[in-house]
């Protein structure tokens, strides 16, 4: 199978996702819509065709050669030109109607298939949203959107007037003058099309190169302003600009061939409308010469070939447009078909939260089947206990965070919660009873109020205020500007780590889950705030079913169970104080952190504290580290 005979077969599927949004099932208004529109377009062009008539007998009865109808002889010139003015504004009219009929039908299709597609995406699973790339993602809808409004609007509405104005200029030509101006009218309309698709393919491809010149040269301006800093560090200002500029050069090239390609393709237009224009003249004025025919039907010829000529060259714009609109929605539309990998079951009961014991039944996990995360891990958390989860980086804390909320399956074992594993439950009923407060709290980029009001947004002002003064936040607030209306910024970026987390954990207390997930949610901040927000933190907990992701030991010391965690295996588990005195793994971590509580923390400290809780050490310097210990260290692998 060909390129071509697959892209027709795709663009053919793309036709037929569409035509559903046009003709909905049940929806009897937007047939209505598409129907009239229909109507009133068929209008607007027999009524344009029929338009150079009224021109043809004013010319005639102007120079004394009407003939016939008394009709026309009744109407004089005068008359005759204002009917021609009438008809030419009728077409204008029956056109705007056509398009204030339609537009409703259009703009609903837009919108089904943004909220469709917008959905669509929110129902893919954790595994897709890590790979993607937002901005790409956001393209990708925005320009499918777009394909599906211009090809509502040219294909349906200028496209098929288009079809039907030059089958009834042929026509007319047929039987008002004879089938040679029939012939030399699809000849004409005939290479035109021809000639205009041909040369749009070609400039298409120089368009592509065009393109992907710019966003290079888009890309590289970016990333050098991003990183001005470290520009400015190395004095490589000029190498920048080199960059850039042979990043244009190219561009330049592209768009130099583009405009070229374009004054190519206009003058292959206008020499063969102009051809068929001259030919059919050259004819009417023989024609007029020969008595068969009247100066009218001459200015009459002119008239038909130009208002034909008028849509004709659109013609390579828009069959462009509407090939990119084609790709741009396959796009769209693979998106739609990519499979939900988290899906419920058919019939699914709504999660029943009674005490929220959370079970772990020799629970696996990969996120490549090559490299288990999890390994057969069995832990219980009792209803209203407080459970932390210690461990290296890449052990697997996270990993159960994940699995709670079901943002993956388990690959083996079972997750329960009170009895009833997390796969038989609706996802809408498990994200409803889970809390979470992350590591980095994420905000939405509009007001205090409004961040904080989306852990319950039906939750009353006083409820709000409640959950804010529980989150120690309440104060801060009122001394902002707006208070609870001031802007947060895009991701909170106007307040601090600190202010931020509090805001999450007053929307999580909003919320008022039964289980609690605290995943790493003050590793980011420091002593001091981190001491401030585990009040906080503690003051939630109370009454709930927690589980703690941790890092830092000192937050976790008063849990009812510390379980450690070493490459998805559970190693220790017990009390604070019996797995000091048991002097394992624990005990080591505990002691690392205690000792160096004040010292300062390098990246390479956190680095050896990961690798010596893991049994080894992997750092070849003692750089960074506090002084005055004996460490301990041994050669990269």
């Amino acid at each position: 199978m060909t390129d071509k005979t697959t892209r027709k077969g795709s663009h053919l599927r793309t036709l037929r996702r569409v035509a559903p949004y046009l003709w909905p099932k049940g929806e009897s208004w937007v047939k209505r819509r598409v129907l009239l529109s229909l109507v009133a377009l068929m209008v607007a062009r027999f009524v344009s065709v029929s338009t150079p008539f009224f021109y043809k007998a004013a010319v005639d009865a102007l120079g004394g050669e009407v003939r016939g109808d008394a009709w026309l002889l009744a109407a004089g010139a005068v008359g005759l030109t204002v009917a021609y003015g009438v008809a030419r504004l009728s077409a204008v009219g029956f056109n705007e109607l056509r398009d204030a009929i339609f537009v409703r039908v259009g703009q609903r299709a837009l919108r089904k298939l943004a909220l469709e597609t917008f959905r669509h995406i929110h129902r893919l699973s954790m595994r897709y949203h890590i790979t993607r790339k937002t901005g790409g993602l956001s393209r990708i809808i925005e320009r499918g959107v777009k394909g599906v409004d211009f090809l509502l609007r040219f294909m349906l509405l200028s496209i098929g007037p288009l079809i039907l104005e030059l089958s009834l200029v042929t026509i007319i030509f047929a039987l008002v003058f004879d089938w040679r101006y029939a012939v030399v009218v699809l000849v004409t309309i005939a290479l035109y099309v021809t000639y205009t698709f041909k040369v749009t393919e070609w400039r298409v491809k120089i368009r592509r190169q065009m393109n992907e010149q710019d966003t290079d040269a888009n890309q590289k301006a970016i990333d050098s302003l991003l990183n001005f800093e470290t520009v400015k560090y190395f004095g490589a200002e000029a190498r920048e600009a080199d960059r850039y500029d042979a990043a244009m050069e190219g561009y330049e090239r592209a768009a130099v061939k583009t405009g070229l390609s374009l004054s190519a393709l206009n003058f292959g237009q206008s020499l063969i409308i102009t051809t068929g224009l001259v030919i059919v003249m050259v004819m009417a004025a023989l024609g007029v010469q020969a008595g068969v025919l009247t100066v009218g039907d001459f200015v009459m010829v002119n008239a038909y070939m130009i208002q034909i000529t008028m849509p004709l060259n659109f013609l390579g714009t828009v069959y462009r447009e509407i090939r990119q609109a084609l790709v741009d929605m396959g796009e769209m539309f693979d998106l739609l078909g990519q499979p939900a990998e988290i899906i419920d079951r058919p019939g699914a009961p709504d999660l029943k939260v009674t005490g929220g014991e959370v079970e772990l039944d020799r629970v696996s996990f990969a996120y490549d089947a090559a490299r288990p995360i999890l390994k057969g891990v069995s832990l219980k958390v009792g209803a209203g206990q407080t459970v932390a989860i210690v461990g290296p980086s890449g052990s697997g804390k996270s990993t159960i965070g994940r699995l709670l909320f079901r943002f993956y399956d388990v690959t083996g074992g079972a997750l329960r919660i009170d009895g009833q594993d997390v796969r038989e439950v609706t996802q809408d009923s498990l994200h409803r009873l889970i809390g979470v407060v992350p590591q980095d709290t994420v905000l939405f980029n509009d007001t205090v109020l409004y961040n904080i009001a989306y852990g319950r947004p039906d939750a009353s002002r006083e409820e709000l205020i409640a959950a804010a003064k529980a989150a120690k936040i309440h104060d801060f607030i009122l001394s902002l500007p707006d208070g609870y209306e001031t802007k947060v910024g895009e991701r909170g970026l106007k307040l601090s780590g600190g202010e931020k987390q509090r805001v999450g954990i007053a929307r999580t207390i909003l919320k008022n889950p039964p289980i609690l997930l605290l995943d790493e949610a003050t590793s980011a901040l420091d002593t001091q705030t981190e001491r401030d927000i585990q009040e906080s933190l503690k003051e939630m907990g109370q009454g709930r079913t927690v589980i703690t992701i941790a890092h830092r030991l000192s937050t976790i010391a008063d849990a009812d169970c510390i379980v450690v965690l070493d490459r998805g295996e559970i190693v220790e588990e017990g009390r604070h104080e019996d797995l000091l005195a048991r002097g394992g793994r624990y005990a080591a971590m505990w002691a690392r952190q205690s000792a160096d509580e004040d010292a300062p923390r390098g990246p390479r400290l956190v680095a050896l504290e990961e690798a010596a809780a893991a049994g080894e050490a992997d750092i070849d310097s003692g750089a960074d580290l506090p002084p005055g210990r004996n460490w301990r260290f041994a050669p990269k692998v």
